[in-house]
């Protein structure tokens, strides 16, 4: 993985691209600190499709299971119809 100050990033871009594209990963530093990497779109969504639970594993979590309010049967009370004329 190659760094890259943010300024030759900017000025060399085309550049800087290419080299994700063919080498990996870059990362952008700025005052010495690093603030980003640029990553190719397929590796993106790789990432992001593992940072995301999917259905099952939402089910099986322990938050999935809480029990529900069900009102007891028969307390609900019913409105009175107004008598036919």
């Amino acid at each position: 993985m190659s760094t890259w100050p943010v300024q030759d990033a900017k000025a060399r871009f085309s550049e800087f691209l290419d080299r994700c594209l063919s080498e990996g990963p870059q990362v952008v530093t700025r005052r010495g600190a690093e603030a980003a990497v640029l990553v190719r779109v397929d590796e993106w969504r790789r990432l992001q499709a593992g940072a995301r639970p999917g259905l099952k594993q939402l089910l099986m979590s322990p938050g999935a299971r809480a029990t529900l309010p069900v009102p007891k049967r028969g307390a609900a009370r019913r409105r009175k119809l107004p008598p036919l004329d």
